[in-house]
């Protein structure tokens, strides 16, 4: 069979075209150490590095929220922390202003350290954020969390305008956790409290006055259940740290083995590309110089 000059050209054209490109692609492997060029050099192992890439991103994303997490609820255990040691301040004052053997000075000269456990305590539970949203009004977070009416009688000054639902922060693959407590009972102890100061600042008070013991063990027993429910909360955010610490330690070691998976994968075995490169230069070469040879041929050298 008699083949064309043309055509013999252009096949090894193709030829050369073909071994060249297979020699530049072992070349550009060899120089980014990554086995995989296209997804086409191997789908089945694309397809489970893309997915690896999106759970490595979903983890990323879950750390990332676990660390603005822990933030905010350091700062919520940080005021919860600060309003239970005023409570403890207010509860000692309540159970010395309970003594009957107090003077009605010594009564009035409590009020004032009253007053100032009172506004401390009003002033925590409106604290902020950085962002300037408030730390215990639940969703309402752009809500002051005790709103306090100057106008009205004693024992009604202070109102929770706020709510109790929960801000949800996703951490984990089907895991939240809550990034808020709401403070409900501060206002009911704050109106106790209030209620406390007007009868302990009246002159000429008398601390074995019935109508009075009923005010001051009122606000005792309010600032002994705030306590409570304060110090149930610390626990809980210390839990909730607790778990956010082991889950991001968890988060990390998964991350560090789709890693590991990841560059098993999708890195080049250099030893063995050398060799195809090896095989390719040579065979390329070899097709260059059959070529030229080829091409110096004529029918009528062989006559």
């Amino acid at each position: 069979m008699r083949v064309a000059t043309s055509q013999y050209h252009m096949t090894m054209g193709q030829t050369l075209a073909s071994a060249q490109a297979r020699l530049e692609k072992v070349m550009q492997q060899m120089s980014t150490g990554q086995r995989l060029l296209l997804p086409s050099d191997d789908p089945v192992t694309s397809v489970r590095l893309s997915r690896m890439e999106r759970e490595q991103a979903a983890l990323a994303q879950y750390r990332d929220n676990i660390g603005a997490l822990s933030v905010r609820l350091t700062q919520n255990e940080t005021a919860l922390d600060s309003s239970l040691k005023d409570m403890q301040e207010v509860r000692d004052l309540m159970v010395w202003a309970s003594d009957g053997a107090n003077t009605a000075d010594d009564l009035n000269a409590m009020a004032g350290a009253l007053v100032s456990l009172r506004d401390s305590l009003y002033y925590t539970a409106n604290s902020r954020d950085q962002e300037g949203r408030y730390l215990f009004s639940g969703t309402l977070s752009t809500t002051a969390t005790i709103a306090l009416d100057g106008t009205a009688a004693a024992g009604s000054r202070y109102s929770f305008e706020g709510n109790e639902e929960k801000q949800q922060v996703v951490v984990g693959n089907n895991i939240t956790q809550s990034a808020n407590v709401s403070l409900p009972e501060m206002a009911a102890l704050l109106n106790r409290l209030d209620l406390a100061v007007a009868q302990i600042q009246t002159p000429g008070v008398n601390p074995n006055d019935a109508a009075v013991r009923t005010v001051l063990q009122d606000a005792l027993n309010g600032t002994d259940a705030a306590m409570a429910s304060v110090s149930a909360k610390i626990a809980g955010l210390g839990g909730a740290q607790n778990i956010l610490s082991t889950l991001d330690e968890t988060h990390g070691n998964v991350g560090l083995a789709a890693d590991q998976a990841r560059i098993t994968l999708s890195q080049l075995d250099y030893g063995e590309a050398a060799i195809r490169l090896t095989g390719y230069q040579t065979a390329l070469q070899a097709t260059q110089k059959a070529y030229v040879r080829v091409a110096t041929l004529s029918l009528f050298s062989q006559l």
